[in-house]
């Protein structure tokens, strides 16, 4: 960190100085293992291990956050009477088909409810979620192996799943949980980590000492966990980890992911993923039949704010299509692309090679060297007819094809090579304007020093006018297959000699408006009836009341530690995500020296800060001046609509037919946020009931 993130291990020294421990985790000895107070080398690719070692540590001594796991975590949820672990299968859980290598996960649900994966391949319960018919094509059946990972999150199921507070049930998660972790002794992490069995005590007793009611503990990691094969399995090993000792959602906790470049988070909220649509909405599967309403029926939470997925959906719709997206044409739904299977890297080079893909553009990617398998890149590139460069330089993926290895070895010639290559220079961030998002997802803007040399020009230069260019071309055209590009909302102004397109028109247009243009302030006002139009939803709020405020430079000598006038964080300005967990089930923070959030039983509402009360959204079914542990009156179908219901375990609606109970289809798609507001000066943080 120390070498790869010297602005960010600034802090890390200061609060060094204040007290705190570093532990720095590492196969190397490097200038952060030298700051540090210990360093535990461990063998490159045994993460799991060292952190199974921790929590079956903090298990087996008792050492979790008993009051926050009960409150905040589904620790007491008894799982369903056939879930078998691995040590009961020999190293696998119930529900594999060893035939087609994958896991029926029916077993792993909660006795008393239904639960939709968190990620993963969500799109193979689309049958099952909507009623409906999957295609027979077989490509159609293979999308379902590119599903959107994590998008939406767990979709929260329906009916309430038992629960047993003592943690003693022998299928509560916890206990499920215990004997998962038990493998991981302190000998196991000696043998497989190659960390002596002291420093390994050590730690355990750093980090859990450090946590609890009046401590927190941060993790923070960078490429070491996310560009394994399981970094995925690393990752959610210390979230586990942190859930248990209480280090989620206050201040000084979490799990943060040091990005290498500015801009990665925001790559991935607007996004430049295959899989996704802006502000993580699945990108849709190419199943027959499938309607909007088909897809937030299969994609939509039913609690939470991932229930008003349809609003978000239907306002990013109207930010594309403009006037064009009407109700009657469900929104222009059918204009967006749809996955036939898995799209990502490696996929795209074997389509290259196979003469499916033809075309290619590279913007700020180098795979030639950059990718593993390096060589299935380049043969890739040679097999298309053209190939679109954009970067700083002559980067070896806009040379291979003369000095590549291959052509050195004589297994390519450049005079067989038929791929046109284009290179286009491009501007560097001193020479445009525009936002870069952080790890932290703080929006922040940056303005433009000087003009770009010679040829070179912005991303967004390039992409706006490629995209005129394209719709001048096919002016006129009566094919339906190029209606998505032609009833594209594309009017940005320009400015200047080079006709740059404004960036803060773009960044307006992300933000959304509602009638009569006006910026919009928060998601919530999102509507899900075409009022309202979103490039991100995510983002909504970037540009409240017209202005820039990822622009807004407010020093932190002249506001709180929470900073919130400086620049804006998605969602609605909230710095630690969560945030209901730093205070326990009845509003009394857990540590009165880290209190963010609390119940303030003199004013009767909930507080944010000294002094500060917080207003009540329009939408708010948990106003402020609701106690924490209130519970919304359950909603009824609407009269008259009965024909719109279908059969499912749904509690709170009356509407029947045929079924013990159903949901009512229209309430469930009406925007019904859980949450409430809380701000501190401008910034606005939402936590959930």
């Amino acid at each position: 960190m120390a070498e790869c993130h010297p602005v960010g291990f600034q802090w890390v020294m200061e609060a060094k100085a204040r007290g705190a421990k570093v532990i720095h985790v590492d196969p190397r000895f490097t200038r952060t293992s030298a700051l540090a107070d210990v360093h535990v080398p461990l063998r490159a690719g045994s993460d799991i291990a060292f952190l199974g070692g921790i929590i079956n540590h903090v298990l087996r001594e008792e050492k979790y956050f008993r009051d926050y796991v009960l409150a905040y975590s589904n620790a007491s949820v008894i799982l369903r009477e056939d879930f078998r672990d691995t040590e009961d299968l020999d190293g696998v859980f119930s529900g594999l088909d060893t035939d087609s290598r994958s896991y029926d996960n029916s077993s792993w649900q909660y006795e008393g409810t239904e639960m939709q994966a968190a990620s993963g391949e969500r799109d193979l319960e689309y049958d099952e979620r909507t009623g409906g018919e999957r295609s027979d094509d077989s490509s159609v059946t293979e999308a379902a192996r590119g599903e959107a990972h994590g998008s939406g999150g767990a979709v929260i199921g329906e009916g309430e799943p038992e629960r047993d507070e003592t943690l003693t049930h022998p299928r509560c998660v916890l206990q499920v949980l215990r004997r998962h972790y038990a493998r991981y002794t302190p000998e196991l992490v000696e043998e497989v980590c190659g960390v002596p069995r002291d420093l390994f005590r050590q730690v355990c007793e750093l980090v859990t000492d450090n946590s609890g009611r009046d401590r927190t503990t941060a993790f923070a990691y960078a490429v070491g966990w996310t560009q394994h094969t399981v970094g995925v399995q690393y990752i959610r090993a210390a979230a586990v980890l942190q859930t248990l000792l209480g280090n989620i959602g206050r201040p000084g906790g979490g799990i943060l992911a040091l990005r290498g470049h500015a801009s990665i988070q925001g790559s991935t909220d607007i996004p430049t993923l295959f899989n996704l649509l802006p502000g993580y909405i699945p990108m849709p599967h190419a199943h027959q039949n499938q309607d909007l309403e088909a897809f937030v029926e299969a994609e939509a939470a039913h609690k939470g704010y991932w229930g008003n997925m349809r609003a978000y959906l239907v306002s990013l719709l109207k930010a594309y299509w403009g006037d064009t997206a009407t109700r009657e044409n469900d929104f222009c739904f059918d204009y967006l692309p749809r996955l036939t299977g898995s799209h990502s890297t490696y996929e795209t080079a074997m389509a290259q090679l196979e003469g499916r893909c033809k075309g290619y553009f590279l913007v700020g990617e180098n795979p030639a060297v950059g990718n593993a398998n390096a060589k299935l890149m380049r043969m890739g590139m040679a097999n298309l007819d053209w190939l679109v460069v954009r970067d700083f330089s002559l980067i070896e993926s806009a040379t291979w094809w003369q000095d590549g290895p291959e052509i050195e070895t004589g297994e390519l010639r450049t005079e067989d090579i038929a791929t046109e290559v284009f290179f286009l220079p491009a501007a560097a961030h001193t020479e445009k304007e525009g936002s870069f998002t952080n790890t932290q997802r703080l929006l922040q803007w940056h303005h433009q020093a000087v003009e770009p040399p010679g040829e070179a020009r912005s991303d967004l230069w390039f992409t706006y006018h490629l995209g005129r260019l394209i719709r001048r071309r096919l002016a006129g055209s009566d094919d339906e297959m190029d209606r998505p590009v032609l009833d594209l909302t594309w009017d940005y102004p320009t400015r200047g000699e080079l006709v740059e397109p404004d960036a803060e028109a773009v960044l307006a247009e992300i933000n959304g408006r509602g009638a009569g243009g006006r910026p919009l302030s928060s998601y919530e006002q999102l509507e899900s009836d075409g009022s309202t139009a979103c490039g991100c939803w995510i983002y909504c709020g970037v540009y409240a009341d017209g202005v820039n405020q990822a622009a807004r430079r407010k020093p932190g000598r002249e506001q709180d530690w929470v900073a919130a006038e400086w620049a804006w964080a998605w969602p609605a300005n909230r710095r630690i995500l969560y945030n209901r967990a730093s205070a326990d089930p009845e509003g009394r923070p857990w540590s009165e020296r880290k209190a963010l959030v609390w119940w303030d039983p003199d004013r009767g509402s909930t507080a944010s800060g000294p002094g500060t009360t917080c207003p009540t959204s329009r939408r708010t079914r948990h106003p402020v001046t609701s106690r924490p542990r209130a519970r919304p009156a359950p909603r009824r179908c609407p009269a008259g609509t009965r024909s719109s219901c279908r059969p499912t375990a749904r509690r709170g609606c009356t509407c029947r037919r045929g079924s013990p109970t159903a949901r009512c289809r229209r309430t469930t798609n009406r925007r019904t946020p859980r949450s409430r507001t809380c701000c501190t000066g401008s910034s606005a943080i939402r936590y959930g009931i």
